[in-house]
């Protein structure tokens, strides 16, 4: 059975309690792709899941930034996602890319894009079975040296 989870707007002061969390999840250094301006830019279209604990209290459950492109007006890019590792499997990931590709398309939007490293495959696999078309390794698609996977999906 899935868990409750309740998904909001994620607000600028997110940032300090997903960073906490964001290299523990991925088990590598990976903070420095997630810097406070996305938050302090993007959080009205960017989500937070929350858990309900038993005392009433919540708990950070996962998160996605995304944002329509300013000089795209007809696209949207996922810049970053994250599930706690205790929640992978429930089903909240793919409730959170539903639910931003529902906000983008009342913005407009009609593709939605993302990127990943090659040796990130389990986000491949993710985005596969999430209907993104998948190109790449895109050799120095970020400078030299930093190849990546290209996902976009119509919407």
């Amino acid at each position: 059975m899935a868990k409750p989870f309740a998904l909001r707007a994620a607000r600028p002061d997110d940032y300090d309690a997903i960073v906490s969390v964001v290299d523990a999840w991925w088990g590598r250094p990976i903070t420095g792709a997630l810097q406070r301006v996305f938050l302090d830019h993007f959080s009205s279209t960017s989500l937070v899941a929350e858990r309900a604990a038993a005392d009433g209290t919540t708990g950070l459950a996962g998160f996605l930034v995304g944002f329509p492109s300013p000089d795209h007006p007809d696209q949207a890019y996922i810049h970053f996602v994250g599930v706690d590792p205790r929640e992978r499997g429930t089903g909240l990931a793919r409730s959170m890319y539903e639910s931003f590709f529902e906000r983008m398309r009342a913005e407009g939007c009609t593709v939605v894009h993302a990127v990943t490293g090659p040796v990130n495959v389990g986000s491949i696999a993710f985005h596969r079975a999430m209907g993104f078309a998948v190109a790449g390794p895109v050799t120095d698609y970020d400078g030299p040296g930093a190849d990546r996977v290209v996902f976009s999906r119509s919407l």
